[in-house]
């Protein structure tokens, strides 16, 4: 069992970093996204580091994972409520650094 110094300590820990973020931003704009549309749309990301943040983030519960069994293998990706709640305080820290773009791009 962890234990964390406080609250901000805990999210940060279960966010880990840009990709993780990025990936729960884009499936918080949609109900759910394939595998490929994920690996598009979070633009930079590898294959290989979009399956393991996706596998860190379902064992975190945050993303579920939907198989459906088909050919070929169909698998999609949505939020969890955990997931959502998470989003939900992400957003203000989203506008925040909308609202500073410019002079963020402009620093060296």
């Amino acid at each position: 069992m962890r234990k964390y110094t406080c609250g901000f300590d805990a999210a940060i820990d279960v966010m880990g970093g840009k990709w993780k973020g990025l990936i729960l931003f884009w499936l918080g704009e949609e109900e759910c996204l394939r595998f490929g549309e994920l690996r598009r749309t979070v633009t930079g990301i590898s294959e290989r580091i979009l399956t393991l943040h996706l596998r860190e983030l379902e064992a975190s519960g945050l993303v579920h994972r939907e198989v459906h069994e088909q050919v070929p293998p169909k698998v999609e990706y949505s939020l969890t409520d955990f997931g959502r709640s998470l989003v939900t305080a992400l957003t203000p820290l989203g506008e925040w650094g909308e609202e500073h773009l410019e002079h963020l791009e402009s620093l060296p």
